[in-house]
């Protein structure tokens, strides 16, 4: 290992320990590991990180944050528990299949875990508790069920893997690659929502009536149109992913708007800064994360820990063990854009010399990145999570371990079945 490497490595370590903004870590390091290597660093690392964000493909990220911005402000969210409600309320332990789906048609829309925690957990939460749920266990539904949002198109964090892999994917393909294993994901909580609801005896949603659940379902299709309008537009050859990003956009205004009337006019500025604010964090953090990915491939790091991996064993399914060990590891202590920036030129040699197709590994990437925002230290969803119940960690980590557990399952399946995640985009012709 040069010793550019071992400076970048123990700057990155030091500063994320230091509680540096991981952006930061990634520049500091990078600019330190340039130095290293002979090079002019402040022009080095700007330049790598101004031709690190110049993709016309990452214009659909700011698109598609205000888009979930505009849904978040417009009493999207409760139109869809109403949905769900009608759907899954009246089964035993109801609350808590309301508060799934609710997540996984939110941030389908939205493209965000925290949206969904904030949003449909601000809703559902304070609800399933005055029904009598326990309230670590209201949050730990909500938590883990939010990260649906992230395989279930559209996702911002596809479009991060798709520009990592330089091009190896796309991401109308990763969009259609995510649809199963987030419906998977879904069902597995489900599943565990049913197994304690049953054993703790938590009672059933409201029923609702006939008329009011076909109300309830014609005030809930605008939303839902959003995600046929992107995918629908994107298979059939419309428009391209970055493209939706912009009528996804165009017709979260005209819902939250002019048909919901839930944003003023007047609060449009606002929803733009805060838009604007989060696009900058996000391309920060891709552009440092591709100047320091440059460091490491110019040293050859990704082929030597290839090399290092593949001389422990050879075996396939002990190698993708191997590989989510670590990424499950990894999505403990580091955001999802920065992981899947720094972790994708690393082990996709890895895995398609194993013959994993990149879409196949963006996803398992993906999951196990998801489980990360659930866990402690940074646990994005979790954190917000236990905000919004007005609970704590410790006491949440007691009652999340069994959607961890559903969770991982679906993991190790969507990784050794690869037809769960290749599957659609192999007959919608991305394969």
């Amino acid at each position: 290992m040069s010793l550019a490497v071992v400076v970048l490595v123990l700057a990155f370590v030091t500063l994320l320990i230091m509680n540096v903004p991981v952006a930061f870590c990634m520049g500091i390091a990078t600019v330190l590991a340039f130095l290293f290597m002979q090079a002019p660093a402040a022009v080095a690392t700007a330049h790598n990180i101004a031709s690190g964000i110049d993709s016309f493909t990452l214009l659909a990220i700011p698109f598609f944050i205000l888009s979930g911005l505009l849904m978040g402000h417009g009493g999207i969210a409760r139109r869809l528990i109403d949905f769900a409600n009608v759907l899954v309320g009246r089964f035993k332990g109801g609350l808590a299949m309301v508060n799934i789906l609710t997540c996984m048609f939110f941030g389908a829309i939205s493209g965000s875990a925290a949206a969904a925690v904030s949003s449909v957990g601000g809703f559902m939460i304070p609800m399933m508790n005055k029904h009598g749920y326990d309230r670590d266990f209201n949050t730990s539904v909500t938590v883990t069920a939010a990260t649906t949002g992230l395989l279930i198109p559209p996702s911002n964090v596809m479009i991060v893997y798709s520009l990592a892999t330089g091009g190896a994917v796309s991401i109308a393909g990763m969009f259609i690659a995510g649809i199963l294993p987030g419906v998977l994901v879904g069902i597995g909580l489900m599943v565990v929502s049913l197994y304690f609801s049953i054993k703790n005896n938590y009672g059933e949603g409201e029923r609702a009536s006939a008329g009011e659940a076909v109300m309830k379902f014609f005030q809930a299709i605008p939303a839902l149109l959003l995600i046929i309008i992107v995918m629908g537009g994107i298979l059939a050859g419309w428009f391209t992913a970055t493209e939706a990003s912009a009528v996804a956009v165009a017709w979260s205004f005209l819902l939250a708007v002019v048909f919901y009337r839930e944003v003023k006019i007047t609060e449009l500025p606002s929803l733009m800064l805060k838009c604007g604010v989060m696009t900058s964090v996000v391309f920060l953090l891709i552009g440092t994360s591709m100047a320091m990915s440059w460091v490491l491939a110019a040293e050859n790091v990704p082929q030597n820990i290839s090399a290092a991996l593949v001389s422990l064993t050879d075996n396939k399914y002990i190698l993708l063990l191997l590989i989510n060990m670590i990424l499950l590891a990894v999505g403990t202590f580091m955001d999802m854009t920065p992981a899947v920036l720094i972790f994708t030129p690393i082990f996709l040699p890895i895995v398609r010399n194993l013959g994993i197709h990149p879409l196949h590994f963006g996803i398992i990437l993906i999951m196990n990145l998801c489980i990360g925002l659930c866990t402690p230290p940074v646990g994005t969803c979790l954190f917000l999570g236990c905000g919004i119940g007005e609970t704590t960690v410790a006491n949440v980590m007691r009652k999340i371990i069994p959607f961890f557990i559903a969770m991982v399952i679906t993991l190790l399946l969507c990784t050794y079945i690869s037809w769960i995640t290749l599957f659609l985009p192999g007959i919608s012709g991305f394969i």
